[in-house]
């Protein structure tokens, strides 16, 4: 079992349109949405809930108002601004546990978080598993770690080839969890200064990991300097620009359609993007 994670340094590069449109193209694999902060993978593969979990992380200040002598303690030193008229703001309690160590009548207790939700699906073109970070909840990273242990447990129980895996964007801990250990990243990008700083950050962290990557330039053609200077950057580092895909309002159909775009269009976006997937396969069994 291979598994294959979709990067960019960052969001609206069409990193989604892509894992959705690979869904499509690939045979035995199961599907991961590891962008948990903002999943969107399931607006275009349409999935069937198998499986509902709630998923507990972190902790959370509670106070009891019988035991509270209002000595006022907790709330000076609470160093984050979370307790006022002796109750705790969920939102603002970081769950450092500080007050509950440091309050006389240990009226404070450490609760424990549900901090979102993670799912089993069933899509047209395979499993799908997918989460929802609660609002304003944090441990997205952990959240990503348990949606791709359950994604490679489903490969392996099924014998399956693949794990594809829409990452999130940028190269912060939710990024890291989605890619330590895979086979290979693609990174995509598209023909901006932005994005060329972007994919530079992104390969940078593919490296530390031991990660090989491969690139794909998307609206390559709205700035062609730009994309000759990606092409140089990635030849100079020993990258293979394996895609350029064009700029294509079929992208945007096939969001609202809720298709992948290689259902949707049998032009050169279709033939680009199977071409690229060709080239993955290839290096995921070589």
């Amino acid at each position: 079992m291979k598994e294959l994670v979709v990067l960019s340094g960052k969001g609206g590069t069409g990193k989604t349109s892509i894992v959705a449109s690979f869904a499509a193209l690939a045979r035995s694999k199961v599907l991961c949405d590891c962008d948990v902060d903002a999943a969107d993978l399931h607006l275009v593969l349409q999935p069937i809930i198998r499986e509902n979990h709630e998923f507990w992380s972190g902790q959370v200040a509670v106070i009891d108002e019988d035991k509270c002598t209002q000595c006022n303690l907790c709330q000076e030193l609470c160093r984050f601004d979370a307790i006022h008229d002796f109750k705790v703001d969920p939102i603002s309690c970081e769950g450092c546990g500080f007050c509950s160590q440091i309050c006389p009548p240990e009226a404070i207790t450490m609760k424990e978080n549900m901090s979102g939700r993670w799912f089993i699906a069933d899509t047209r073109y395979g499993p799908l598993i997918h989460a929802r970070l609660g609002i304003a909840q944090e441990n997205s990273g952990k959240l990503v770690a348990l949606v791709r242990q359950k994604a490679r447990q489903i490969a392996e129980s099924d014998d399956l080839d693949y794990v594809i895996s829409d990452g999130p964007p940028g190269i912060g801990c939710p990024v890291i969890s989605s890619l330590s250990g895979v086979s290979l990243a693609l990174l995509v990008t598209e023909p901006t200064q932005s994005g060329i700083h972007d994919l530079e950050r992104v390969l940078d962290l593919c490296r530390h990991f031991g990660v090989p990557a491969l690139v794909c330039i998307n609206k390559y053609d709205i700035n062609e300097d730009n994309t000759r200077k990606i092409e140089d950057y990635c030849l100079s580092q020993g990258l293979m620009a394996a895609a350029k895909i064009p700029f294509d309002n079929v992208f945007t159909e096939s969001i609202v359609k809720g298709i992948p775009v290689v259902e949707n269009s049998r032009d050169g976006i279709a033939k680009s993007i199977e071409s690229l997937w060709q080239s993955i396969s290839r290096l995921l069994a070589g």
